[in-house]
């Protein structure tokens, strides 16, 4: 009985650190273009994307992160960093980051 309740522990432990606050780097860009940017420059893209209603993402390598926040300081940055390498320290939840912060690389 003590070894289950051992291993339902472990496997409880584990699982939250798994979801705890991962950092990565890459590029701010946009959910919608992701990449591949459509008007002018990245920066300019990513700005008129997110301001017609996009998420801003972020590239890391082939993968592409939508970022989830509120946060006024973060949203500001990232806006900034538009084209740009941030490192953005948050949850990871299939490809969305629940953003905690962000600072520009």
């Amino acid at each position: 009985m003590a070894a289950v309740i051992f291993s339902a522990t472990v496997f409880f432990s584990l699982n939250a650190f798994a979801a705890g606050k991962q950092t990565f780097t890459g590029e701010v860009g946009d959910a919608m273009c992701g990449r591949k940017h459509m008007e002018g420059t990245a920066a300019d893209c990513t700005r008129a994307c997110v301001a017609k209603g996009s998420k801003f993402a972020l590239v890391v390598g082939e993968k592409i992160y939508i970022l989830d926040t509120t946060d006024k300081t973060a949203l500001a940055t990232l806006d900034q960093q538009a084209g740009k390498n941030a490192t953005v320290t948050g949850t990871l939840n299939g490809d969305t980051i629940t953003v905690s912060s962000v600072v520009a690389k």
